[in-house]
């Protein structure tokens, strides 16, 4: 399917003034207390028995899988919170069918007081409605939430699933200089850096073979000469933007340190002081072996002209996998960012990862797909391992402009 524009907007290309500082305030990736997950516009709730259970359905977000897969299959989240948290509270998720309720998933509630559901977000091109019971459990009562539907999410207002063999009109490219200033004195996007075909983007970090000569790379610690490099990296900043909503893609990651995948967001008119937009990295990734698990989520913005970084990597991040045999590099994973005017929630595959309501973005904003090779990263990886290359089987967008 290819890209379908339904906002537009141009900006100039965001760089980082050197002038300024970069303080980072502290965040975890997985600090989001229980509670807040039931603050959300779209969660319906009932209390019964002393006890609390709340429902939140969300689009097309859950689908992990090897080979590349059509958007239309995948399925809608459904996050059911209990209060207060028994960990192991085996919860029924149920479907309204004409006038009765049907059985259609298990789940256990986590420490993080969640269950976690898939289910479809559609039948006959109609929405469906959940519910989740919770059963008897070490003495409390049954007890039953309120219902939620899918009406928002039956389609989404932008969506590529990269058919054909070029990007869709909604795409460009991104930094195609060198850029000391971003951290990329060797390494510089190029559209060599990006292909698309077998239903999927590959973009890659591949040697510049126009520069005969070595670069010299440097991060806190070491120096060292490599190859110059070339990056896909690829954004709709002319072609797609939005303000509120829910974002995701669908990934399989490069294996090697020395580089990051990227799905991001920059706001039109640039992340800088006195913006009301910021840059919102939904899922950055550093290599199978980074000894911090790899992920991280962050959000740049700016308090007055200090550039503010907030976010952390995210702790045990292979709980967010689906086994042993599972893997970032391995398989397509579905990264998402849920962004209200109160609120951004970062999950993979439906489940939560992180939220914050400390600094949310105002403005329109852009999507970003990159696999960026910064010099402090750069010189880890030997020029004998490129070419490095992450996948993107497809990308959507959810608009909730007044969630």
């Amino acid at each position: 399917m290819s890209a379908r524009r339904v906002l537009a907007g141009s900006v100039a290309a965001l760089l980082l003034p050197a002038s300024l500082m970069l303080t980072t305030e502290s965040g975890s990736a997985n600090d989001s207390a229980s509670d807040s997950a039931a603050q959300s516009a779209s969660t319906s709730a009932r209390k019964k028995a002393g006890q609390k259970i709340s429902l939140e359905v969300l689009p097309q977000i859950v689908q992990q899988g090897r080979g590349v897969a059509s958007a239309d299959s995948a399925k809608a989240a459904v996050t059911a919170t209990l209060k207060p948290v028994k960990v192991g509270r085996k919860l029924v998720l149920e479907q309204l069918n004409g006038s009765s309720w049907k059985k259609v998933g298990t789940a256990k509630q986590e420490k993080s007081g969640r269950a976690y559901f898939s289910a479809l977000v559609s039948k006959g091109g109609q929405p469906l409605t959940y519910r989740v019971t919770a059963e008897k459990y070490k003495g409390l009562k049954k007890v039953t939430s309120g219902t939620d539907d899918t009406s928002p999410w039956i389609t989404p207002t932008f969506s590529d699933e990269f058919a054909g063999s070029t990007l869709g009109s909604a795409w460009s490219m991104r930094g195609q200089g060198y850029e000391p200033t971003s951290k990329r004195y060797c390494s510089k996007g190029d559209p060599s850096a990006v292909k698309v075909g077998s239903g999927a983007l590959r973009l890659s970090v591949i040697k510049d073979k126009s520069r005969s000569g070595k670069c010299l790379a440097k991060s806190r610690k070491l120096k060292k000469k490599i190859s110059y490099r070339l990056n896909g990296h690829v954004g709709t900043r002319d072609g797609f933007n939005f303000k509120y909503g829910v974002a995701a893609a669908r990934i399989k990651m490069h294996k090697a340190q020395g580089q990051h995948a990227s799905f991001w967001l920059q706001p039109l008119g640039e992340n800088q002081p006195g913006s009301d937009g910021h840059e919102i990295d939904v899922i950055e990734y550093f290599g199978d072996k980074h000894p911090q698990g790899g992920l991280t989520s962050f959000i740049h913005w700016y308090k007055g002209k200090r550039l503010i970084k907030t976010g952390s990597w995210i702790k045990d991040s292979k709980s967010y996998l689906k086994n042993k045999k599972d893997g970032w590099s391995k398989n397509y994973h579905v990264f998402s960012v849920q962004w209200t005017p109160k609120s951004i929630i970062f999950r993979i595959d439906g489940k939560e990862t992180w939220r914050t309501s400390a600094r949310v973005s105002k403005a329109q904003q852009y999507l970003i797909l990159s696999l960026l090779a910064s010099d402090y990263e750069a010189l880890e990886m030997k020029d004998s391992k490129l070419p490095q290359h992450m996948y993107v089987d497809w990308v959507r967008v959810w608009e909730t402009p007044q969630a």
